[in-house]
């Protein structure tokens, strides 16, 4: 029997893919927002595909706002962005 692969909507492009090419963005119960690199950790979990082009079009179009019910600080999408690149590096 084949497995079935979890699939998970991009919050910046709303592409579906499956779960592993993404990246999680977790906002813990302490309301910090981090970028889970496991996928393993306890809170509220959206999904980016990797690329900065969806970090960008989730910063415009309030994607990661609309996941967590919450306003994103400037600060957090910076730092998010730094971890993306060091990702890509």
């Amino acid at each position: 029997m084949n497995k079935k692969i979890p699939m998970r909507q991009c919050v910046g492009c709303g592409e579906m893919k499956s779960k592993k090419e993404m990246m999680r963005v977790l906002k813990t119960a302490e309301d910090a927002i981090v970028l889970d690199v496991t996928g393993k950790k306890n809170g509220r979990g959206a999904y980016l595909c990797v690329s900065e082009d969806c970090l960008k079009k989730a910063r415009k179009n309030k994607g990661l706002e609309r996941s967590f019910k919450m306003s994103i600080p400037t600060e957090v999408y910076d730092a998010l962005e730094k971890e993306f690149e060091d990702i890509e590096a």
